[in-house]
């Protein structure tokens, strides 16, 4: 044990409790006195000039600078062609078109004569065949009215068949449907229109090659 160092901090020890010791009596016995009462100091007043405000309504516009005294420039007179009088450019000549429609359906009647088709209308070509890659034909059966439309339309089982000759019903529905928008000129028989039963229409069924 090392006798001398432990002297030492006994030592330091002592001085540091004495300082402390000091320190803390000449807190508790220091006086305090309240400060001194501050004294206000009083600003002076601000006060703006005063300033009269002048409104201008009307600006003073500059003045205009004086124009140029320049001579026009010369523009030539603009020619024009004097156009052509002749009519040889208005020979154009009239469309033509040809009628294939008679209108004269019901009434009015000027001779007898027979039934006669005017608008046929081309059945749509059924999914399930198309798909299949059916082809054939189907023949149909109606009444012709004495107002030119068709009624009582019906297939013709032994004549709907397939192109290698199998019967077939895969037809019967477009083919009626189709039959059933035609319109004919009715059949005349001393002035007077009349119906035509058992008329029969062909369908051909063929896919685009």
């Amino acid at each position: 044990m090392n006798f001398a160092r432990v002297g030492i901090a006994a030592a330091l020890g002592v001085v540091v409790t004495l300082l402390l010791l000091f320190l803390m009596h000449s807190l508790v016995n220091t006086k305090f006195v309240p400060p001194d009462e501050t004294t206000e100091i009083k600003i002076a007043d601000i006060r703006m000039p005063k300033h009269e405000i002048e409104t201008r309504m009307n600006e003073a516009k500059p003045e205009k600078p004086p124009e140029a005294e320049l001579p026009p420039p010369d523009i030539p007179e603009p020619t024009f062609d004097a156009p052509s009088t002749t009519m040889s450019g208005l020979n154009m000549a009239a469309p033509t078109f040809q009628a294939e429609i008679a209108v004269n359906i019901g009434t009015g009647f000027s001779g007898d004569g027979e039934y006669l088709p005017i608008v046929k209308v081309a059945p749509e070509y059924p999914n399930n065949a198309a798909s299949r890659g059916i082809e054939g034909f189907c023949v149909v059966e109606f009444t012709v009215t004495t107002t030119g439309t068709t009624r009582d339309v019906r297939a013709i089982d032994t004549d709907c068949i397939t192109k290698d000759g199998r019967p077939t019903t895969v037809f019967n529905r477009a083919s009626i449907r189709a039959a059933e928008r035609f319109k004919y000129r009715p059949k005349v028989v001393d002035g007077e229109p009349i119906e035509v039963p058992g008329v029969r229409n062909r369908f051909v069924y063929e896919l685009a090659k």
